[in-house]
Formats: structure tokens, sequence, C-alpha cells
């Protein structure tokens, strides 16, 4: 399974297999099982969940290749109203993936998969003390959030009205894993990111969580899209994600399921 870095790569690389001939989008409708390869985008938020769901995805068809492009709902929701060539859409929040119904490009009813809330990342050792909320509105610690358009930028919007905080961040990034590498890095004494973020970065950064996040519950719809050069693969994925082992995978990694 390949993850494309970056929406240049994410639309060169589709582009290409939307050219493949038949054989790579093919459906034996007598047994009913997929083959080909299904493009699924997806936010940056589910990168190690939808890594692990398409090799598992792949181990039950054989034949059938995944290939995820990763990055904000925002971007990837643009690029396939843009006409990029994917076959399957999960997006961090519903605003981003209704721009998609509204367009037409979705070809089914969107639905919840998971949910998932803010935490405040901090590197190992928390050297900037930092304790709670807060502190983003204070001028001395180095602060990350993610950008207003994207949905843990909107998310974190909520969170700071709720808590009448005026907040001071350093930077604003592109989506939640850009704010995650900050905090890694130590680039930065804190960032907001989502718990699932905080878990899957092990032991790189220490988590805090904080009240208010529960003003700001994201939940992740997914859906095939209208266009999609794979669809039967695309129906096939999406259900397999609203599956039980699915699920399962999802709680491991902090997700909330329905």
């Amino acid at each position: 399974m390949r993850s494309l870095a970056g929406t240049a790569a994410a639309l060169l690389t589709v582009a290409g297999l939307a050219g493949c001939g038949a054989d790579d989008s093919s459906t034996d409708a007598g047994s009913g099982q997929v083959s080909g390869t299904v493009t699924v985008f997806a936010a940056a938020s589910l990168t190690e969940t939808f890594t692990d769901l398409g090799h598992r995805f792949e181990q039950a068809h054989p034949g059938v290749r995944v290939v995820t492009s990763f990055g904000g709902s925002s971007a990837l929701a643009q690029q396939i109203m843009a006409g990029a060539p994917a076959d399957v859409f999960a997006s961090a929040a519903p605003a981003n993936m209704q721009q998609v119904v509204d367009s037409g490009d979705i070809s089914a009813e969107p639905a919840t998969f998971v949910s998932n809330r803010l935490e405040i990342a901090v590197p190992k050792g928390n050297p900037g003390t930092i304790t709670g909320l807060a502190d983003f509105g204070k001028s001395g610690p180095r602060l990350a959030v993610c950008a207003e358009q994207v949905p843990c930028g909107a998310a974190a919007q909520k969170v700071f009205s709720a808590s009448g905080t005026t907040p001071q961040p350093d930077t604003r990034e592109k989506d939640v894993k850009a704010v995650l590498t900050k905090v890694e890095l130590g680039e930065v004494d804190a960032g907001l990111v989502y718990r699932t973020d905080v878990q899957a970065a092990g032991d790189k950064v220490e988590g805090i969580d904080f009240p208010e996040s529960a003003q700001a519950v994201n939940t992740y719809p997914i859906a095939p899209l209208a266009h999609a050069p794979n669809a039967a693969a695309a129906a096939s994925f999406v259900e397999f994600v609203h599956s039980g082992p699915a699920k399962q995978v999802f709680a491991d990694a902090g997700f909330d399921t329905p």
C-alpha cells in the first residue's frame, strides 16, 4: 500500500491510475469480488488507521491495491471537486464532506464512522510547563494549531471560544500531522492535535486533556465518489470501514465509534 505525500504528487499519481486499462478497475460480477486499484482520499488524522485498513482490505481481496492520499480535509475536498480521479473520500468533518456533496461528486449518502476530539500535545518532558488550554492565550510559549479552514483548526476555534481564550499561536499548519511534527521536533512548546495523534506518536510526545475538548467533537463521514474509476471497489471499501474489524482498529487507535 502506498501513501502519497503532497497535493501535486497525489494528483499526478491518481491521474496516472485513471489512465490505466479496464482491468485496473474491473469487477468479477459472478463472484462478487473486487479487483484493481481503489484510491482513497482521507484526512491526515486517519493516516495510521487507514494505512492499516488498506493492508487488511488488500489481504481480504487479493488482486486489489489500495492507494491512499492523506491531507487536510479542505484541500482533499478541493482536489476532488477539481476532478482528481479518486474513489473514496473520508473527511475529518461534515463541512468538508458537504462541499463535495453539494458539488455532485458523491454517489451515496455519507455516513459517520468515527469521532475524535482535541488534546494538547507537548514535547517529552513538557519543557514549556504547559498545563492547559489557557496557555494558548499566553505570549510566552511557542504554540502551534491547525489552519482554521481544516477540521482540527475549526475545532480549535470552538474550544477557544468555549473557554474564552484568545489564542496566540506562532504557527498555523496545513493539517494536524504538521502540528504534531512541530511538537515532536521540539519546535513548539505545545500544539493542539487530536487525541488519536497523541496516541499514535507514542513516547515522542505527552498529552494533556482539557475539559473544553468536549465542546468540539469532530465526526468523520465517508462516502464513495460519483466519478470513481473503480466504483465497485469504492463501495466495498466503504462497507469495510464500517465493519466490526475496522471498528476495532479505530477503537485501538483512540477513536470513538458509533
